[in-house]
C-alpha cells in the first residue's frame, strides 16, 4: 500500500499538495487508505506496513444477536488450532493501522481477531473530529456490550479453528482500557497486554468500573505498557494501579518508558517512538509466550 503522502500526491498532484491541500481533501484521500478520518494527518515516512504474504487475513461480518458486527481476522495460511490474540482497537475503530498489528501477530503465528467494537454507536473511522468521536460514539458504547462481544468473538475463533485455550487480549488506549477489564471479565484469558489504557475515572452507566476497581482481585497475568510523559495518564495513577495489584495475586504488573508519550506505539502518529514500542512489542511478545499464549 502506498504512504498516505504519496497517496495524497497521486490524487491531488504535486503542486497542489505543495500549495496545501484542504483538510476535506486530505481526508477523503486518507480514508482511501483505510485510516480513520480522526486519526489524521498520519505521519507516513515512519509507518511500518506488514504485508499479507503466508496469512489468511480479511474482513470478515460475524452476527451478534441481529447486529452485523464487523472483524477483521489474520492467521497463518493453511494452519488451524493456532492461539488466539484479540486485538482491541484505539478510539478510532478498526482501521488501518489496527489491522496491520492484527498481521504482525499473525506472522508470529496467531490467530489475530481485531472486531468494530463501537458498531452499534457508530462508524468510529469515518468521524473527523476527536471530541465528536468521543461524545457521540465512545462513550456512549457500554462496558458490558464490550464484553459481550468480545466473548461471542472468542466462541467465533474457536468454530474457526482458534486454539482458545492459548487466549490472548491486547489493545491500545481505550483497547488498553479494555484489556484490563476483559482479563478481570473472562478467566479463560491466559493473559493480557494493556498499552497506554486509562486506569481511572467516574463511575458511569456505561463504564461502572475502571481498572483500579479490578486490579487487586484480577487473576489473569496482565502487562501494562505505558508510557511517562502521557499528560492524559498522570503516574501517580499508574503507580496506583500497581499498588493495587501488588496487592492481589494476578502476576500482573506495569513497565513504565520514561521518555514517551501516550499512543507511542502507533507508529502512524507524532508520538511514536521507535525504540520503545520495539522494545514494547518484544515484551507483549514474551509476555504471551511466557503465559501459555503460544
Amino acid at each position: 500500500m502506498k504512504d498516505l503522502v504519496n497517496d495524497a500526491h497521486s490524487l491531488l498532484g504535486a503542486s497542489a499538495y505543495d500549495d496545501g491541500v484542504k483538510r476535506r481533501d486530505f481526508l477523503k484521500a486518507a480514508v482511501g487508505t483505510g485510516f480513520a478520518a480522526a486519526a489524521l494527518p498520519v505521519v507516513a515516512q515512519t509507518r511500518i506496513q506488514t504485508d499479507a504474504e503466508g496469512l489468511d487475513a480479511a474482513d470478515s461480518i460475524l452476527v451478534i444477536e441481529g447486529q452485523d458486527v464487523p472483524v477483521y481476522r489474520a492467521q497463518p495460511r493453511g494452519k488451524t488450532n493456532v492461539p488466539v490474540i484479540l486485538v482491541v482497537s484505539e478510539i478510532f475503530g478498526v482501521h488501518e493501522h489496527i489491522k496491520d498489528v492484527a498481521r504482525r501477530f499473525a506472522k508470529q503465528g496467531y490467530m489475530a481477531i481485531a472486531p468494530d467494537l463501537f458498531v452499534r454507536q457508530g462508524d468510529a473511522t469515518k468521524v473527523e473530529a476527536i471530541p465528536d468521536l468521543i461524545k457521540n460514539i465512545v462513550s456512549k458504547t457500554p462496558d458490558a456490550q464490550v464484553m459481550s462481544d468480545l466473548d461471542t468473538v472468542v466462541a467465533w475463533a474457536k468454530q474457526r479453528g482458534g486454539d482458545t485455550t492459548k487466549l490472548g487480549i491486547t489493545g491500545f488506549c481505550w483497547g488498553g482500557r479494555i484489556t484490563w477489564l476483559y482479563a478481570a471479565h473472562n478467566l479463560d484469558v491466559k493473559a493480557g497486554v494493556a498499552w497506554y489504557g486509562r486506569l481511572v475515572g467516574e463511575a458511569t452507566p456505561n463504564t461502572p468500573k475502571h481498572p483500579i476497581d479490578v486490579a487487586q482481585n484480577l487473576k489473569v497475568p496482565v502487562l501494562g505498557l505505558y508510557g511517562g510523559k502521557d499528560g492524559g495518564i498522570p503516574l501517580d495513577t499508574v503507580k496506583r494501579m500497581q499498588a493495587a495489584l501488588d496487592k492481589g495475586n494476578s502476576r500482573s504488573t506495569i513497565h513504565v518508558y520514561p521518555d514517551a508519550d501516550h499512543a507511542f506505539h502507533a507508529d502512524y502518529r507524532p508520538t511514536y517512538n521507535e525504540l520503545d514500542a520495539k522494545d514494547g512489542w518484544n515484551r507483549a511478545l514474551a509476555w504471551f509466550r511466557k503465559h501459555g499464549v503460544a
